[in-house]
């Protein structure tokens, strides 16, 4: 279970930060700085934040409007075109960064997920498997990935047979189906792997 020992030993704001969307074929990647007030969450609400990944929709959903309400939280973005001309990984700081600018106050520090951090206007410590030590990351994890699944859901309206508002861009089975039957569309990153190859194979049944 993640605690606020990483930020109480920083003293200060501490925004953890973390990303939802790296992984997908399709759609931007996200990310949520969170900073919480001196002394972390209350007791109740502790106990329902953790790693985004061991909750279910559901329970990102309803400690969603909490977080938000009592934590000051900045989002970033960084598009499938930048995704495709950067590469994922710099993209993925990139959208950390507007994160962190995005927020009302800059943090004294940041504690970010992982074991590569981007170069923040505060000091930053990485840290691995970060959402399940620190709350702060966590709840960066949570808000991160319900943003950007609303975003996918609505952007599955304007595609519909892709499956996002199921899949939300990851590389299932019915998304792989949709892809060879309906064809890559401009929110695919044509960088990654399977789609340059369905581009190519499409490229050469015209030739």
């Amino acid at each position: 279970m993640p605690n606020f020992s990483l930020e109480s030993a920083f003293g200060g704001s501490v925004a953890g930060i973390d990303e939802a969307g790296r992984g997908p074929w399709a759609g931007p990647v996200h990310a949520a700085a969170v900073v919480f007030p001196t002394g972390g969450p209350s007791a109740a609400l502790a106990t329902r934040v953790s790693d985004s990944k061991q909750l279910s929709k559901a329970q990102r959903e309803e400690v969603f409007p909490e977080l938000m309400q009592i934590a000051l939280v900045g989002q970033g973005q960084a598009s499938v075109a930048e995704i495709d001309e950067l590469n994922i990984l710099v993209a993925t700081h990139l959208a950390m960064t507007r994160a962190v600018n995005a927020l009302a106050q800059l943090p004294d520090a940041a504690l970010v997920d992982g074991n590569r951090a981007p170069a923040l206007p505060c000091p930053v410590q990485c840290v691995v498997k970060g959402d399940a030590k620190s709350y702060s990351i966590a709840a960066a994890s949570i808000v991160a990935k319900v943003t950007r699944d609303r975003y996918m859901t609505e952007l599955a309206a304007c595609h519909p047979g892709y499956y996002w508002e199921r899949n939300f861009g990851y590389g299932t089975q019915l998304h792989r189906q949709a892809l060879a039957r309906l064809g890559v569309t401009p929110h695919h990153r044509r960088s990654f792997k399977p789609i340059q190859k369905l581009l190519e194979e499409s490229s050469k049944s015209k030739t």
